[in-house]
């Protein structure tokens, strides 16, 4: 079953500030039975299975994905992203210009994003993994007392 063109509305304003009545109001339907309406219509199976969808999406596009982390490090690392500075120059008898200038990342920003790709990839262990067994070796060494 498909969303009618009202119901779209509907989830389109819900996703707006998640008021449930105030979408229904806003997508056209009675504000008597706005408040009836807006819940009624987000226990529907069809309507909720759009709104979840829709609010996927946006995680999607908020939240970094692991690739899209690495390429940031990968970049910094590199060299490759600029980041804007003030830069105060004087003009003479004791005036000065501010402008902003685009800059390469420090050096030490650099080298952060170095160590957190070399975390990710663990090229520094402070811990060593060992596994394998050890076997177990009893020895006699307690003197018999006589």
């Amino acid at each position: 079953m498909a969303l009618t063109e009202k119901q779209k509305r509907f989830c389109d304003e819900y996703l707006i500030d998640l008021n449930a009545t105030q979408a229904a109001i806003r997508a056209g339907y009675s504000k008597k039975t706005a408040n009836r309406t807006g819940p009624e219509n987000l226990s529907k199976p069809v309507i909720k299975a759009y709104i979840d969808a829709k609010m996927a999406e946006k995680d999607a596009e908020l939240i970094a994905a692991q690739d899209e982390v690495m390429r940031h490090l990968t970049a910094a690392m590199r060299g490759e992203i600029t980041e804007e500075v003030v830069v105060v120059e004087g003009t003479g008898e004791g005036c000065s210009d501010a402008r902003i200038v685009d800059k390469q990342i420090s050096a030490r920003d650099r080298l952060k994003a170095a160590e957190l790709l070399g975390k990710r990839y663990q090229l520094f262990t402070d811990k060593v993994d060992v596994t394998g067994a050890i076997p177990v070796v009893l020895v006699d060494d307690v003197p018999d007392e006589e």
